[in-house]
């Protein structure tokens, strides 16, 4: 009946009590269709997509499948932005929060370890322990690296020398890309240096990461805030190294080369090494907060570690950062002090709020890590992500990123 079938176009009056898998958001089908909201609702009343409510999510929802019909319908190829339309079960960032398959990242901080977190990433647990390289492979890296080297050098070196001997490194089941990831965190721990000789009781990667990041005694609440970093920083969605490694994943790359093709990007300034710009901030910020932040703001400059592109007004992985760095002990609580001078400074700039950026470099200069410490445990957290959407590309069909370009040269 015609009255049935306006009813139908419209959605249920009634929100529908469902976990919000496969639904999107206004706002998500704006990005996926490349349209304003307006059209949006457009395309609802004429009844080219259905429009529903779920309990607990504001504003309308929309089923993905009656999206990607309608992008089927509406273009031959995918577009240029056909990254916007990669469907994740991973990690939701909404309303200035952060959940990893519907768990509050920072919940996940007080509740579970960093291995505890790879597993619900990944969904999946290896089934063997790790299997480390000989000693005289250890002994060639170590060669191979000088002292003014960068440790994510060695992550990367690692990664090769690992993928270089595995003679079935393409096999791309779950349970042995996780066990194949697990050995990349245990042989990167053995190759990277101690700074430290004092023994380390508690055996979680955080904890065994500790000494190879500075020489300041480990305890119990120092450990927990690293491994607090490693959880919070651990996936951040569709983040540029994201996106080379599912590139790398969509060509059937080895998990070897996909954690390579995420270190290639997380490489840059603008991402993995803006935390060593907030380092260096951050030190100059020790002795004259107000005059650091202002040698910025008087260039017009953007302030490193400051303000975010998704976040809009806090970012919460930083926020429970500095809560657990206030009830940690020791170090140079001088950091604490430039941080409180920079904060009532910060809330009248654009962007005037921390972000994990600097909640990293906190962490590093309290505890004499050196500059580089903040993007090592960066690229060691994110490494985790990088495998959880590997494992998701590789059940996508193959190769799928093929945009077609927007050619605007001289026409034949």
């Amino acid at each position: 009946m015609p009255g049935t079938s306006a009813r139908r176009r419209r959605g249920p009056t009634t929100p529908l009590r469902h976990d919000g898998r496969d639904y999107l958001t206004t706002a998500q089908v704006c990005r996926m269709l490349g349209v304003k909201p307006q059209t949006v609702y457009a395309y609802v009343s004429r009844g080219q997509l259905t429009s529903g409510r779920i309990d607990g999510v504001r504003g309308s929802v929309f089923l993905v499948d009656d999206v990607e019909a309608l992008t089927r319908r509406s273009v031959s190829r995918p577009p240029a932005g056909m990254v916007e339309r990669i469907r994740t079960h991973i990690t939701l960032i909404d309303d200035d929060h952060l959940y990893y398959r519907g768990q509050d990242a920072t919940a996940l901080t007080a509740a579970c370890d960093f291995e505890q977190v790879t597993e619900l990433l990944w969904d999946v647990r290896p089934e063997r322990g790790p299997q480390l390289l000989p000693d005289r492979t250890f002994r060639q890296i170590e060669g191979l690296c000088r002292a003014q080297d960068r440790r994510i050098d060695v992550i990367r070196l690692v990664v090769d020398v690992l993928g270089s001997r595995d003679r079935f490194r393409h096999e791309n089941a779950s349970v042995d890309v996780a066990a194949r990831t697990r050995d990349i965190y245990a042989n990167t721990l053995r190759a990277l240096p101690l700074l430290s000789d004092r023994p380390v009781r508690v055996n979680t990667f955080a904890a065994q990461l500790w000494p190879r990041l500075t020489h300041v005694p480990a305890n119990s609440r120092r450990v927990r805030v690293l491994d607090a970093a490693l959880v919070l920083l651990a996936d951040h969605d569709l983040s540029a190294g994201t996106i080379a490694a599912r590139v790398a994943a969509s060509a059937r790359g080895s998990i070897y080369s996909v954690i390579s093709a995420g270190l290639g990007a997380l490489d840059g300034t603008l991402h993995g090494g803006a935390t060593t710009q907030a380092y260096r901030f951050l030190t100059a910020a020790l002795d004259d907060p107000v005059g650091a932040l202002a040698s910025y703001t008087a260039a017009g400059l953007p302030v490193p570690g400051c303000g975010h592109v998704v976040y809009q007004h806090r970012d919460p992985r930083a926020d429970a950062l500095f809560e657990l760095l206030e009830s940690a002990t020791g170090g140079d609580r001088a950091v604490l002090g430039a941080l409180d001078g920079l904060r009532p400074q910060l809330a009248r700039t654009v962007g005037g709020f921390m972000n994990s950026d600097m909640a990293l470099a906190a962490l590093a200069l309290r505890y004499e890590m050196g500059p580089d410490a903040a993007e090592t445990i960066f690229a060691l957290a994110r490494i985790a992500g990088w495998v959880a959407h590997a494992l998701e590309e590789y059940q996508e069909p193959r190769l799928r990123f093929r945009p077609q370009g927007v050619y605007v040269g001289v026409r034949p």
